[in-house]
């Protein structure tokens, strides 16, 4: 992604005063040609456009011209009053209303009141008095922030008495009088802990130049994760510096986040497929050390930095780390906490509003789009609240557009493509799109009150109507190919798109997979669920290890999130006697055959895989056991017959009476895979364990859970 640093716009020109109009003489006296900032402190400008003095500042886009004439321009701005004992009380009474009136006012454009609040970036765009209250971007700690309408810190006191806010600096912020005699390697400050960080990368660069380089060529582009141009500036500044304790302070903590995490990605890229269990153990270990270094500079980072850009995308990346390692638990923990860093920037506010560049706004659209999708879909699979509230945001979706490598001239002129000629970008929208409607399955159907099956058959509507919405290219069956020739960041995409629609719609029928019903109402949900689950579970199959970077890339889908088997597994073990439980059982084994012989498979594949062998298991025994009881039947009557063995045959009523085996192998009509519809015996399945179709909120025990797994399993076996 490029650099999309909020840009102001830029100051007046300070070279020429504006000259007095005829309806306005110029007041007599000096005109002044001081900017704001040296007026307010009192020091002679260099009339310069930035002056120096703000250059040596660092707050160039702040050095403004005080025009005469005009509003705000008076030499001596809203003049400090002496606050005298017998004016406090006056003084007091008049805040309140002051801030109230500040608090319902609308963001104006900066150009109109230059002055209005010198601190914060806002919107050059003119908005209705209707718009959204979106708060401001004030700068502090050297990086801009976001603060809410509810805010009333230094800057917004400053701003209301035109004066200029207290900058506050990097660092740890320690009292003042601790900074009275601090020792150079101070524990409290970032210097130690930059210094403990350096020390675990490899101490030869060509190493690092190695991985980075496997990193952003055959993952980077597939997944959007940065911006390349930008991220090998930021990499040659940091191996230019100098190896002094001088320059180490320089190094940018939460650049340094995301270049750890790169590397921890690059590791696994760079071991072999086939490799000895020796350097496959040595990989990982590599890999995970990067990892932590990782996130303590992601949690150390915002306490002496602002947040930035590269600490979100270091967030997105060590989720995906983790989904990748089939760690949900903690991926729910890192994508919350960068959402938050995101929000913290004003991300979750389009770029618009704030008057950036277009450049800058799309890079914000995509990244905010995937933060959002991985939010959504990691707290459905865990059940866990999502940490992005959308009444909070105010985003748009990106363009079909890549401007990453364009200037913010070329960027502003660009007009979107359309849907038939793709750029990575199309990824980013229709996650975005799917990710709202599986937000909406969470609150409407797995939230606190069960919700009827009429709110699950219209949103199982809005999936489908989102499938119908995908292009050729995307579609779930017989898709157009023909582009991954020219395009082949789309056979990725696809997969992306494929999985999080399988898995959101197995999540949202999965409570009704298992629930009885005379007038077979539920046979949507059995429909769906046993659709999406050989589609992903074919997935499962198709796919071929080639070498690590496919692997990774393949194992960043939804498909990490569940597994297809265990569903396929329990409707077996539902019905062992139906006509498709014999082909289930060929995939589910040659699944786990395929699990089994892939060295790279960590513990929690492995755990899934027990569950699916489980599943098996007692679909065989209840088919064995059958067979014999069948045999054994045959056997006693072809012993023993009895005389009124051809009345009874004959007779209707008796006929029906004594089904023997024949009903158990015959499937209910109206249920293609055998499941009960209303059956009596079900009576002690739904004491044993009523949440499995009962409630909502029930999930499947963790796939370690064995114990919990085969007590599960015989409950629906043997009923």
């Amino acid at each position: 992604m490029a650099d999309d640093t909020p840009v102001p716009p830029p100051p007046h020109s300070l070279q020429q005063p504006v000259p007095p109009t005829p309806s306005e003489p110029r007041k007599r006296g000096r005109l002044s040609t001081a900017c704001s900032q040296c007026h307010i402190r009192k020091q002679k400008c260099s009339g310069e456009r930035p002056c120096l003095h703000c250059l040596r500042r660092g707050v160039a886009d702040l050095c403004l011209r005080r025009t005469e004439g005009t509003p705000g321009s008076d030499p001596h701005p809203k003049r400090r009053r002496k606050t005298l004992p017998n004016e406090a009380a006056s003084t007091v009474s008049k805040l309140a209303p002051l801030l109230q009136s500040r608090s319902e006012e609308v963001p104006a454009r900066a150009q109109q009141q230059p002055e209005e609040s010198p601190y914060s970036i806002e919107s050059d765009i003119e908005e209705p008095l209707t718009s959204p209250r979106v708060g401001q971007l004030w700068k502090t700690r050297g990086a801009p922030s976001f603060f809410g309408n509810s805010y009333f810190g230094p800057q917004v006191a400053a701003t209301m008495i035109d004066a200029p806010a207290p900058d506050i600096p990097t660092g740890a912020n320690p009292s003042r009088r601790s900074t009275i005699a601090r020792p150079f390697r101070d524990e409290s400050g970032p210097f130690s802990q930059l210094w403990d960080l350096l020390g675990l990368l490899p101490r030869r660069k060509s190493t690092v130049d190695r991985l980075v380089d496997l990193f952003l060529t055959d993952v980077n582009w597939k997944i959007d994760a940065v911006h390349p141009q930008t991220f090998r500036k930021s990499y040659v500044k940091f191996w230019k510096r100098k190896s002094g304790f001088d320059d180490v302070t320089t190094v940018d903590l939460r650049w340094l986040a995301l270049l750890f995490i790169i590397l921890a990605i690059g590791v696994m890229l760079d071991c072999p497929q086939r490799c000895s269990p020796e350097l496959q153990r040595e990989c990982e270990e590599s890999s995970l050390r990067f990892y932590w270094a990782a996130r303590r500079a992601v949690v150390i980072a915002p306490s002496f930095y602002g947040e930035s850009t590269d600490l979100v995308r270091a967030g997105v990346l060590i989720t995906r780390y983790l989904i990748h390692s089939r760690r949900l638990s903690e991926s729910w923990l890192t994508v919350g906490f960068a959402s938050r860093i995101a929000m913290a920037q004003g991300i979750h506010v389009d770029g618009v509003r704030w008057g950036l560049p277009r450049k800058a706004t799309e890079t914000r659209r995509r990244l905010w789009c995937h933060l959002y999708s991985l939010d959504r879909m990691i707290a459905l699979a865990l059940g866990r609240p999502y940490s992005i509230s959308d009444a909070q945001c105010l985003t748009e979706e990106p363009d079909n557009i890549w401007v990453d490598d364009l200037s913010d001239d070329e960027a502003l002129q660009a007009e979107p493509r359309p849907l038939d000629d793709p750029t990575p970008a199309v990824l980013s929208f229709f996650s975005y799109r799917l990710s709202k409607i599986i937000g909406s399955i969470q609150e409407q159907c797995f939230g606190n009150y069960s919700a009827s099956y009429d709110k699950v058959v219209a949103l199982d509507s809005e999936l489908i109507a989102w499938k119908y919405s995908l292009p050729s290219y995307f579609q779930l069956h017989d898709p157009d190919l023909s582009l991954d020739a020219t395009h082949s960041f789309l056979q990725w995409h696809r997969l992306y798109l494929h999985t999080n629609y399988h898995f959101a719609r197995i999540t949202l029928h999965r409570p009704y997979l298992l629930r009885s019903s005379i007038t077979n109402r539920f046979e949507l949900s059995r429909e769906a669920c046993l659709s999406s689950a050989c589609a992903d579970l074919k997935t499962r199959l198709e796919h071929r290890v080639v070498d690590s970077n496919e692997n990774f890339i393949w194992s960043l889908g939804a498909h990490q999130l569940f597994n297809s088997g265990i569903v396929l597994g329990i409707m077996a073990v539902r019905d062992p006697y139906s006509i498709r439980t014999a082909a289930i059982l060929e995939d589910l084994e040659a699944y786990c055959e395929k699990q089994n012989s892939d060295i790279w498979v960590n513990e929690f594949g492995l755990a899934e895989t027990r569950v699916i062998e489980l599943c098996i298991a007692k679909v065989k025994q209840k088919r064995q056991d059958m067979t014999q009881q069948q045999a054994a039947a045959s056997t006693t009557q072809a012993t023993t017959p009895m005389p009124e063995q051809a009345e009874a045959s004959s007779d209707p009523a008796n006929s029906r009476l004594s089904g023997g085996f024949e009903a158990l192998t015959a499937p209910v009509p109206g249920d293609q895979f055998g499941l009960s519809q209303g059956d009596g015996d079900s009576m002690h399945f739904d004491s044993v364990w009523p949440a499995v179709w009962q409630d909502q909120s029930f999930s499947f025990p963790g796939a370690a859970d064995l114990e919990t797994w085969q007590e599960m399993i015989n409950t629906i076996g043997t009923h």
